[in-house]
């Protein structure tokens, strides 16, 4: 095995997979298998473009906005810092403005969410985001690449439009749904493509990293 082996860092798509309320549920299913006879294994798979791993294009908020066909590989393949959020509520300035954002920058924060959110059988409304007046910061610093470790950059409860519409307002793509519970905070080499999805608002994305 390399010294430095890639760590997958998505979510495993299932039927009973964490969503956002009100999306439509994952579903897989089997459509053909040989245990049955068939002649191969065939499976079918409905969900919504922001399931689970996924990448948000400014799309997503904003109208008329850049697509996922947009997306610069840049953004989402090279070097990364992993950074680890001690707030309980939210990715806020306080802690931002210490860790001396980067113009271009891809910053991937780990929050309790990856210990707690993930684990628990229903979704975690109570889960950390990043507030409105985080992503100003982080819009402000040039960073072109944001992930968190739950669904959604911004709070069920509060920030949830503000901050997409900052961030993806300031073209920083946003990778959503991360699992960083085996990952400690570091340098790392980011790779993670989404689905080729033409015109899409979002895609699910499979993501690797690897220690630098």
């Amino acid at each position: 095995m390399p010294k430095n082996p890639w760590i997958d860092v998505s979510v495993p798509l299932h039927n009973k997979m964490h969503h956002w309320p009100g999306d439509p549920p994952p579903y897989v299913t089997t459509h053909v298998s040989t245990a049955k006879g068939d002649v191969c294994n065939v499976s079918a798979f409905f969900m919504s473009s922001h399931t689970g791993t996924h990448m948000d294009a400014p799309l997503h908020f904003l109208h008329g906005a850049k697509t996922m066909d947009d997306l610069p590989f840049d953004a989402v393949i090279g070097p990364a810092r992993v950074v680890e959020i001690k707030d309980k509520t939210a990715i806020a300035p306080r802690e931002l403005k210490k860790l001396k954002l980067r113009k271009g920058e891809r910053v991937l924060f780990k929050t309790r969410n990856s210990a707690k959110s993930w684990s628990q059988p229903e979704f975690d409304k109570d889960f950390i985001y990043i507030s409105k007046e985080g992503a100003a910061v982080i819009a402000e610093a040039g960073v072109q690449t944001v992930g968190v470790d739950y669904l959604s950059v911004g709070g069920f409860y509060k920030d949830g439009i503000e901050t997409h519409h900052i961030l993806l307002g300031a073209e920083v793509w946003i990778i959503e749904g991360l699992d960083l519970s085996k990952i400690k905070p570091g340098n790392y080499d980011l790779l993670c493509l989404p689905i080729k999805f033409a015109k899409g608002d979002g895609a699910p994305s499979r993501c690797l990293l690897r220690k630098r």
